[in-house]
């Protein structure tokens, strides 16, 4: 399961919390430890300028030994000569037998700096493990080491203090009750942000209440300014929808002036037919046809985009095969290919089928090929192709990526975002000399739009256009 970005952030911080507390409780115990030793290093150096000041010459072992025997604690006392013979050590009978100590740990530290010690040493002589601490004394040139046995009463005093674990884990539970509260507002506020992204990039209708579901706090309050000004984007685009609706319904009610002039081409071919040479008729019949087969276009074009308008609820959707749309397509425009010279490339599976409208697939494809033979140029080539994108759903549907392309004059990049625009012409005159209506691609955009899919153009490496179609097809 994917975490949230709030379960995220409470991780990352009670990761660093335990990761600094551990270190701190490492730094902790080292230091209590190292004090303690300290501590009792301290008191058994003390010992030894007792045992030295007690001695009235240099190996005065006699008055050495009762200092140790006055001590309460069960304290091992070492005589040790600069050389590193041993003349005296309570806890041995012989020791004149005893080996050199002068490679001993503590005893080599105290003749090099003055004092050393030693934690956990096992004697080679008593085989027990003892605490040293030994001072050299260079008045009588002697090391005095005082040992204090290694057992479980020296273990616990040197056993660290443990308080503070309990310290660092109430404070953990403290963090950690402070910072649910604060996990469960983002989280919060972050899965509604998510729930209206998903409805935006859907276009579904954000309504004003939503607002009401962030938690009141800075993301609450940045995530009800982005809804508001959504809606307001909304709005504005449900105004310009309409506009744009009235301007076409403008265009239909300025075909009346055309159509006006055809009829006035027909009346004076019907009054002056018989002072009309065969030529001059000719010349004024193809002029009305061009017109007209023009009108009946841009009629046409215009009802289709009525219709998408409307909505799909009045659009009939059924199983189409969207490569055979393709089919049909080119072969009704075998002959204007071949007359321009275009190669038209089907590149698209066998089958591709999406729940839609056949009229409006195929005037998808049509629009778009149509376009291509206008303004590709001759001698170009048209490529047609599907690739799956990502994996199918759990319905098992899966969305494609169609490739619409040619290799031909292509379009500058600043006609680019205006290409889908009603009425929206590269080179207006050239546009009315092909005869077109300018709302072919826009027709395309809105069917595109009104399965479901998205589409986008951009210029093509070495020149041409290319036109990339997403849309959902059949599992």
């Amino acid at each position: 399961m994917k975490l949230t970005i709030g379960a995220k952030l409470y991780i990352i911080v009670l990761t660093m919390f335990v990761a600094n507390t551990v270190v701190f409780l490492l730094f902790q115990h080292n230091r209590e430890k190292q004090y303690k030793i300290e501590m009792l290093d301290n008191k058994l150096a003390q010992m030894n300028d007792d045992v030295h000041n007690s001695m009235m010459w240099q190996y005065d072992t006699v008055n050495a030994a009762n200092i140790i025997r006055q001590n309460t604690e069960k304290i091992r006392l070492t005589i040790i000569k600069g050389d590193g013979n041993v003349i005296y050590d309570s806890d041995v009978d012989r020791y004149d037998t005893l080996p050199d100590h002068r490679h001993r740990t503590e005893v080599a530290n105290a003749l090099k700096n003055g004092h050393g010690y030693n934690i956990n040493r096992q004697s080679q002589t008593t085989k027990h493990d003892y605490f040293y601490s030994a001072t050299y004394y260079k008045d009588k040139d002697i090391i005095i080491r005082t040992a204090s046995p290694y057992d479980m009463g020296l273990i616990e005093t040197l056993k660290t203090d443990r308080n503070y674990i309990w310290i660092a884990i109430s404070t953990l539970v403290l963090l950690t009750m402070l910072l649910l509260p604060f996990i469960h507002k983002l989280s919060r506020n972050i899965r509604n942000l998510k729930s209206f992204a998903h409805k935006a990039d859907n276009g579904d209708t954000v309504k004003t209440e939503e607002i009401a579901q962030f938690a009141d706090d800075e993301l609450g309050e940045i995530s009800e300014h982005i809804i508001k000004l959504y809606i307001k984007l909304q709005n504005t685009r449900k105004e310009q929808e309409h506009l744009k609706r009235e301007l076409t319904q403008n265009a239909a009610h300025e075909l009346k002036t055309p159509v006006a002039s055809i009829k006035g081409y027909l009346e004076t071919l019907t009054n002056q037919y018989d002072r009309m040479d065969e030529n001059t008729r000719k010349r004024f019949l193809d002029k009305c046809y061009v017109q007209s087969e023009r009108l009946g276009n841009l009629v046409q074009d215009i009802s289709t985009l009525n219709r998408i308008d409307d909505g799909k609820e009045l659009i009939t959707f059924e199983d189409v095969d969207i490569a055979h749309v393709v089919r049909s397509v080119m072969t009704e425009s075998e002959a204007q290919l071949e007359k321009r010279g275009m190669t038209c490339k089907n590149l698209l599976p066998g089958s591709l089928h999406i729940d839609g409208s056949p009229t409006m697939m195929y005037s998808i494809f049509r629009n778009l090929l149509d376009n291509a033979m206008a303004y590709a140029g001759e001698n170009t080539t048209v490529r047609i192709s599907a690739a799956p994108v990502g994996r199918p759903d759990e319905n098992g549907d899966q969305k494609y990526e169609l490739i619409f392309e040619d290799n031909g004059n292509g379009v500058e990049l600043e006609h680019l975002p205006r290409l889908f625009e009603r009425f929206y012409r590269v080179d207006k005159g050239r546009s009315r000399k092909n005869g077109g209506t300018g709302l072919g691609l826009a027709i395309v955009k809105n069917a595109v739009m009104l399965h479901g899919g998205t589409i986008t153009a951009e210029t093509v490496d070495g020149g041409g256009l290319r036109f990339r179609i997403t849309l959902t097809c059949k599992g």
